[in-house]
This record gives structure tokens, sequence and C-alpha cells, in this order.
């Protein structure tokens, strides 16, 4: 079956797969880390501060990563970010009096980088498996990677509250650094040489982007990225757990849902947006749905304030700021694929992906820093949903700027 398959369409599924694999075991990490230090008695803060070098080095990783891949190819550059994803997890094997916060933050400096590698290397391919005349083509096929990606990091922070309740820390550590092993060896074998090889060796100064169009696009996409983890990636989690009392499986649960849905609709967003009419996004098109995103937890930290059911204002709000953000998300990652040069893709989208890891990590700081600062229930959330509705706003008038065409 896969024999009658074209060589792009098998090294589609092998990056895929590759991406699928990694994506599963990252977000169960973080669900792991989050719920298991928390449970220890760590402060929002200092769970922020575990994640601080992942961020950090994702960064650094997509700066430096696109250069590597132009150089080495980027099948080198994601088996390289899948066996460093194994490593970090055996170091959190260690015994538990050896996981201090040093220790956990060098481990996810280690899945950071591998992260990064690999989300490089997954999108820059897309670009090079696609004629440069079907941009429908190409929206659809990066939806679909994107799409997917994120429903299985859905999948990946139930399987990581699930893991722990029923194997422990330590158990459900090394059942996932078992199963990406093999996918490790597998990829070894099967992904082709040589992908996204530069013809002509780039220079190291020519990581930092010189496209008017990429540098505006990677600003909005910092804002964008900065706006969900300011109140998602600690603040929401601390709040269902601590202020509404949910248990793990709760937690881990909607949270999961709520990831796996946001991918679905990004897998389906090329629909949403006018593919089915023979249309591509544009830059306008990316400043319009940011603007609509921006109501959203503005409306959220509103209802907060005037004390609305909890509960059911953060599922009816979450909801909805899912399906537009997976929406935004979808056009920007296509709009990158698209923007990038042929030669050397992996250094635009290095660049592109290392403005979205300094969103992340400006997210995940505040995250901690302002819901412990502003009261950790009720108030501590509402101001984290602030500032997200100030760093949608920065998107829609940053993207103003994006091309038209």
């Amino acid at each position: 079956m896969l024999s009658r398959l074209s060589p792009s369409i098998r090294q589609y599924l092998v990056v895929t797969g590759n991406y699928w694999a990694f994506t599963l075991t990252d977000g169960a990490l973080r669900m792991l880390v989050v719920l298991h230090f928390h449970t220890l008695g760590y402060s929002p803060l200092e769970i922020a501060l575990l994640f601080l070098f992942y961020e950090i080095f994702g960064v650094i990783t997509n700066l430096v990563g696109g250069w590597l891949g132009a150089h080495l190819g980027l099948n080198r550059t994601m088996n390289i970010g899948l066996g460093l994803q194994v490593a970090a997890l055996a170091m959190l094997l260690v015994p538990a009096a050896m996981l201090t916060v040093p220790w956990v933050m060098a481990a996810q400096a280690l899945s950071g980088i591998a992260k990064d590698l690999n989300k490089m290397s997954a999108k820059s391919s897309i670009k090079l498996l696609v004629s440069e005349q079907a941009q429908g083509q190409l929206y659809k096929w990066v939806a679909l990677l994107t799409g997917s990606k994120n429903a299985l990091k859905g999948a990946g922070f139930f399987l990581g509250g699930a893991l722990l309740m029923l194997l422990g820390f330590a158990g459900a550590v090394t059942a996932m650094a078992a199963a990406l092993t093999l996918v490790w060896l597998a990829s070894l074998v099967l992904l082709k040489q040589d992908l996204g090889k530069a013809k002509s060796k780039p220079k190291f100064r020519d990581i930092l982007s010189k496209s008017r169009s990429i540098n505006i696009l990677s600003a909005a996409r910092l804002c964008l990225f900065g706006a969900r983890d300011v109140w998602f990636v600690v603040a929401l989690p601390v709040f269902l757990s601590q202020t509404l009392g949910w248990d793990h499986w709760q937690t881990g649960g909607f949270l999961a849902l709520w990831i796996i849905g946001y991918g679905m609709v990004q897998a389906v967003a090329p629909r949403i947006t006018g593919k089915a009419a023979g249309q591509v996004p544009n830059g306008r098109a990316a400043m319009l749905w940011a603007a609509v995103l921006t109501a959203v937890p503005a409306l959220i930290a509103l209802g907060l304030g005037m004390e609305i059911n909890p509960a059911a204002l953060l599922i009816g709000g979450l909801l909805l700021f899912g399906v537009l953000f997976a929406i935004n998300s979808s056009l920007h990652s296509y709009l990158i694929v698209s923007l990038a040069r042929a030669d050397g893709v992996s250094l635009d989208v290095g660049f592109y992906y290392m403005a979205n890891a300094m969103g992340r990590l400006l997210g995940t700081l505040l995250s901690g820093w302002v819901f412990q600062a502003a009261g950790l229930g009720a108030s501590g959330l509402a101001a984290c949903l602030w500032i997200s509705t100030t760093l949608l706003l920065l998107t829609v008038l940053i993207s103003i700027w994006l091309p038209r065409d």
C-alpha cells in the first residue's frame, strides 16, 4: 500500500509520524511536571520557572536550528530532536531526592531544544514536499500537520494526568522514554537523507531574517502566543485545581479535550477561511481573525469580575477562544511556510519559530508571576486575561503591515 504512494507523500507520512510521537510525549511531560510539582507544594511562580530554560533554549534552538537544518539536512535535525527528548526523559528518572528545581530545569532545557528542532524540521520539510504553484495544497498539508499535532498534544495532556495517577511520576516517564526510543530508531532508518540541505551553504549571520514580511509575521506570532500562554500555561491549570477543586483527572482531561478540539479546528481551518472557494489567506485575513480573538479574553476577565459562575464561564470562554485561536494559528503556520524562501527554508522557518518561542517564554513567565502577584484566585486569572487582551491588540496592530498578496 505505502509503496504505491509518491515519495513526497511517504516522506510527509514519516515526518508527520515523528512529529506526532514527539508531541504526544511533550504534552504528557508538561502536564506531568505541572501537576506533580504542584502536588509537592511548589508555588505557581516556581512551576513557571521549571519551564524557563525550556522556553529560553527553544528561542536559541530555533535561531540556530534553522542554520543547522540548512547545513546538515532536516532529516538529521529531526532525528537529533527525537534523541534529545529521550535523554531529557531519562534525566527525570533519577531518585526523587535529586529532582531539584535546577535539575528539572536542565531536563526541560534539553526538552526545549528537542521540541524546537523537531518542530522546525517538520514545518520546513512541508515546503520542500509541495510544488511552489500548489498554494492551496500547501495550506491543506500545513493545516493537517499542525492540527493533528495539537490534537495529539491534547491527548498528551490527558496521558500525562492519567499516567501520573496510574503509574506515578517515575513510571510514567519510563513508559514514555521507552516508546519514544522505538520511534527514534525507526526514524533513523526511514527518513530521507539530506532533506532540506541548502544548495549554497548559508553563513551563520544569515540566521537573522532579512525579509520584511517574515519579520512582521514573526513579531505578530510572538504577541499571539504570548497572549495564549500568559493565562494557559500555569494560571489556568492551577486555578482549575486549586480554586475549583478539580482533581488531576479532571484538569488533565479537560485541557486535553480542549487541545484536541483546538487541533481539529486547525486541521479544517482552510475550509473555514475560504479554501473551498479557491482562496488562500493573506495578511489581511490574519489581522481580521486576530481582531475577533481579542474580544474573548477580555469578556472572560469581565465575567470573572462580575462573579459569574467561574466553571461555566471558563468552559464556554475556552471553547470560543480555542476555535478562534486555532484559526489564527493555522493562518500563521501557512503564511510562514508560504513566505519562506525555498533554498534554505529552515532559516526563515527557524527565525519565525524563534519568535514563537519568545512569545511562549514571555507568556510562561508572566503566567506564573502575575497569577501569584494578583492573588492566585479569580483576580489572578483575570489579571492574566487582561494582559492576554493587550498582547492580542498588539498582534492586530502589527498585522496591519503584513503583505496582502
